[in-house]
Formats: structure tokens, sequence, C-alpha cells
């Protein structure tokens, strides 16, 4: 029983590995042995590659230092910060609010059996992931260090005992997870927020890795003295590393108490946990006047409702408006700063510096260019666009309604990012304003290009939303067309100001943009309603 719910518990995981949710159908064989040696290449190709060579980097040094301890101390610190993001949306999903727990307690199945495998299934993800980061810090130390008796088991048990503390902070976080999760009404926003945190911190500690990875070598005895002293329990991981029987025998003991409480509570509340349905909060109806909105800003409403109610949709499509956003911010206050490596650059070129405000101003076009509402957007609308097309509305004014979502996104981050750069280049009045207004009109010719594109190539037979938003023809020739006229505009807007002065290279690309988005937008009011109305 426990092994055909294991099983049941894995293929849950993987399911995306054995079945093609956009075909809905299973995968064949071949298909299916082919993700799994892709996700082999990545897990142990790419992620093993990576962290040998992190462990070699910090190895060598350590172990010369007489700290091969704080080597163990670092890696199962990094490990258990890995399994742990790693498997803890998977124990929210698959241990507490599992879809299929009504379902299995309905069953004959002693609950211990359910409990037991849905533990086991966290277990082995958390070990994959703090493994695929420790087993090679074991290996390294073994064949750079110490390969005795001692080591190879302290390395061993090292590993096991590590996935167990994976296990208990992803329970305990799943936990608090799913928590919150019960008690959220709009999770959109939420699962939004967290995702750029975590995007925001990886490239953060992404590139602050080396400075901190030199400063740990450079000052290993300081760091060293203070673990022994205020934080002695990340000591003994470390000593059990390098064959400590004491520290081995302490953190095992340890560790086993951690996972008897972790289990003894999660098998007292998990019942009362798996069957809860979360609070319901009670309304009582007011009577008050409804509001009436006119075709154009209930069409508006429903489009941004559709935005900000899937956060695939907000994160895959929307992303560039923060990136936009926060670079604007960047470049206004590091203002000086950036004036002075502006000015360094334009004097090694020979150029001045108003010539780098079209360079600039398509930098700004790249990165708004990931901003692409529009090109999934009439695909979105799947097997119900009849109630689109069965609306006292005109077909343009649906497309109009899509177009406004992406403008009311894009062009904020535009404004600013066009006004930060102005104002990080010091540019003189004409060539500051046409600098500003190249972005916002770029923003309004990615919307109908966007738009343009996904009526000649739409999908509406998709099962699941992120087929067209991460894999159709729109939203791929959406981003390789904004990046290649945001190119183009670089280009030649720098060989545009050889002849001429800068707001006037300038002047021609912003005509240039505003003709084909008049192009596209006549097209769309056409054409594209038409083809609209009889998809």
């Amino acid at each position: 029983m426990l092994k055909t719910l294991l099983r049941k518990q894995m293929t849950e995981i993987f399911r995306t590995y054995f079945y093609d949710t956009r075909k809905s159908k299973p995968r064949s064989k071949a298909s299916t042995i082919f993700l799994f040696v892709m996700f082999g290449v990545l897990m142990i190709g790419v992620l093993g590659t990576m962290f040998t060579l992190l462990s070699v980097f910090l190895c060598a040094p350590l172990t010369e230092a007489g700290l091969a301890w704080m080597y163990f101390t670092v890696m199962a610190l990094l490990a258990i910060l890995l399994g742990a993001f790693g498997s803890v949306f998977n124990t929210f999903a698959g241990l507490y609010l599992a879809k299929d727990n009504d379902l299995l307690l309905s069953m004959p199945i002693p609950v211990r059996y359910i409990l037991a495998a849905r533990l086991l299934g966290v277990y082995l993800l958390g070990l994959m992931y703090s493994g695929v980061l420790l087993l090679p810090a074991v290996i390294v130390y073994w064949c750079m260090a110490s390969f005795s008796l001692q080591s190879v088991l302290g390395g061993i048990l090292l590993i096991l005992t590590v996935s167990g503390i994976v296990l208990f902070l992803s329970c305990a976080l799943g936990w608090v997870v799913a928590q919150i999760s019960r008690k959220l009404r709009n999770k959109s926003l939420i699962t939004v927020l967290i995702s750029l945190i975590l995007i925001g911190a990886y490239y953060f500690f992404y590139a602050k890795a080396q400075s901190l990875m030199q400063d740990l070598i450079a000052n290993a005895d300081s760091y060293g003295a203070k673990i022994r002293g205020a934080a002695y329990p990340l000591y003994l991981p470390g000593r059990m590393g390098v064959g400590d029987p004491v520290a081995l025998l302490v953190w095992i003991a340890g560790t086993a108490l951690v996972l008897f409480l972790t289990l003894y509570i999660i098998a007292r509340g998990f019942i009362r946990l798996a069957t809860s349905t979360g609070t319901v909060a009670r309304t009582a109806y007011r009577e008050k006047k409804a509001r009436v909105a006119s075709p154009a800003g209930a069409l508006r409403r429903r489009e941004f409702a559709r935005f900000l109610g899937s956060p695939t949709y907000m994160l895959n499509c929307g992303l560039g408006s923060v990136i936009g956003v926060a670079f604007a911010g960047f470049l206004l206050i590091r203002n000086s700063w950036a004036y002075e490596n502006l000015s360094v650059l334009s004097e090694a070129v020979g150029i001045g510096i108003p010539r780098l405000a079209p360079i600039a101003a398509a930098a700004v076009c790249m990165v708004l260019s990931t901003v692409a509402i529009t090109a999934p957007s009439v695909s979105l609308e799947g097997r119900t666009i009849w109630l689109s097309q069965s609306l006292p509305v005109t077909p343009w004014q649906v497309l109009r309604a899509k177009l406004a979502v992406h403008l009311w996104v894009g062009e904020i981050p535009a404004l600013l990012c066009g006004v930060a750069v102005a104002a990080a280049l010091r540019l003189p009045f004409p060539t500051a304003v046409m600098t500003v207004i190249l972005p916002l009109l770029f923003t309004l010719l990615q919307a109908c290009f966007g738009l343009f594109v996904n009526l000649l190539h739409p999908n509406l037979t998709w099962v699941s939303e992120m087929t067209p938003i991460k894999q159709s023809l729109g939203v791929l020739f959406s981003l390789l067309g904004g990046w290649g006229y945001a190119a183009l505009l670089g280009v030649g807007g720098y060989f545009l100001t050889v002849p001429v002065p800068a707001w006037v290279a300038l002047l021609a690309l912003n005509l240039l943009t505003a003709l084909l988005s008049l192009l596209l937008l006549r097209w769309l009011k056409g054409r594209g309603a038409r083809i609209f109305a009889t998809l």
C-alpha cells in the first residue's frame, strides 16, 4: 500500500513528464524518457557542475587553513537553503492542500500510510535538491583533502541528515504557506510579489556571490571563531563532514529529535488541516446604487481582471514594466554616477553625450519590449471567445480594451525611463523631449504589433493558460520583433546623429515609430476586427 501511494505521489510531482496538458493525452514513452534525460542533464550536468566548481573554489583554501569543517558548514547551509526553497511549495501543494486529500481519506486506507507517502515524497524531493549540491561537495573533499573511513561515513551521513533538516523546514514553511493561502483572497498579486522578491534576491546574491566567497576565505579564522562561539550548532555538521565521531552522534541525535517532533505534530493535526476549507467571511447585503459603466470601461475592467487574476500572465508578460520602473529609479537615484560614467564613455569613443541619446532610448525600448500583454490576449479568450463576440459591442472595442491594458501597464514605466535617461544624460531640452517620447511611441507600437501577430496566429484550444502565454507564436514574434526594432532604433539613431543633430535624429525615429503604429492601428480597426469576429 505504501509503495503504491509513494509511486502515485512521485507521479504527481513529475506529472508533466507523463501527461501532455496541451494535447490532453499521455506522453509517449520516448517523450517521457527524453524529458527525464533533459531533467538529469539540468540537475547533474548544469547544477552539479556549477556546485562542483564552487566546492573546488572553497575546499582547498579552507582545508589548508585547518578549517575543513567550515567548508562543510557553508556547503550544508547552501544545501539546506536550496532544498527548502525547492520543495517548500511542493509541500504546500502535495502535503497540506493536496487536491485528492478528501478522496484518499474517504477510502479504506490508514491515515498513517497517506501521511507517510506524502512525507516520503517531500523527503525525496528535498534529498534531490540538497544532494545535487552536497554530493559534489563531499566528493571534492574526498578527492582534494581526505579519503578515509571516517570522512566517507561522515560525508554520507551528512547528506542524509541535511535532507532531514530540509524535510523539517519544508514542512514548517509549507504549513505557513498553507495557512496564508487559506486566508488570502487575492492570491495572484501575492504570488507575483513573492516571485519578484525571490527573483530580486537571486540576482542580488548572484551579483554578490564572488565577493562573499572571497571575503569568507580572507576572514575564515574570525568567522570560524564566531561560529564555534555564538552558533555552535552550525559547527556540528562541519565537524561531522570531516568524520568527527562525537559531532556525528550529536548531530544525528539532534536531527532525529527534530524529525520526531515534526512528524508527531503533523500527525496530530494532519486531518484537521487537510480537510479544512479556510475561513469564509460573512457579508451582509447592503442596498446601494449600481455603478453604470460605459462599454469601453467595462471591457477594460474585464481585461484588467484577467491580467491581474493570473500570476503566470503578470510575470511572463508584465515583468518588463517592473524592470522599467526599477531601471528608472536606479538612474534617478544614481544620477551623478551615471552621468560621470557616461561622460567617460563618450570621451573614450570620441562622441558627445547627446549622440548617446538614441542608444540610451533604444536600450529603454529593449527593456520595454518584454511587456507583451497583448501578444497572448486573443488566445487567452480560449473557447469562451464567443462571449466577447456575442456582446453588444463592436470587435474593435474589444481589441481596443486589450490595447488599453498594455498601454496602462507599459506607458508609465516608459515615461519614467525616458525622463530618467534624459536626466542622467543631462540632455538639451529638444533632445530630452524626443528621448522621452520615443519609449512612449515604442510601447504603443509593441502593443499593436503583439495584437497583430496574435490575431494572425491565435490558439483557442489550449488546456493550460501557460500554453498561449509561454508557447505561442504571438509572444515569441512580439519579443523578437521588439528586440529587433529596438536594436534598429539604436543603430539607426547613432548613424543619423553623424549628419544631423541628435534631436533631429530622434525626431525621425519618433516619426517612423508613430507611422508604423498608425498603420497597425488602421489594420487592427479594419481587418483585425473582422478576423476577431470570425474566430
